[in-house]
């Protein structure tokens, strides 16, 4: 992962994306104008949904050139 970055903010799912090739869920989600996805087969994957519309602490970094969650925590 690269050019890691902080982004504190109201999290927005955005849409869900297909699923990884192990069935783990995967979603492109707003941080307070930082549009990003999760990493395939990351637990954040099911953590998402859960924290839709809460203030969160998030760094985002490039995966493969692809703004990609990296940590998420609740504030």
């Amino acid at each position: 992962m690269k050019s890691i970055t902080a982004a504190i903010g109201i999290l927005k799912v955005i849409k869900r994306l297909p699923s990884s090739l192990n069935g783990n869920p995967r979603w492109a989600i707003n941080i307070d104008g930082w549009d990003c996805h999760t990493k395939p087969d990351s637990a954040y994957g099911y953590e998402v949904e859960n924290l839709d519309g809460k203030l969160v602490l998030a760094t985002i970094g490039t995966h493969y050139g692809v703004p990609t969650l990296n940590t998420l925590e609740r504030i």
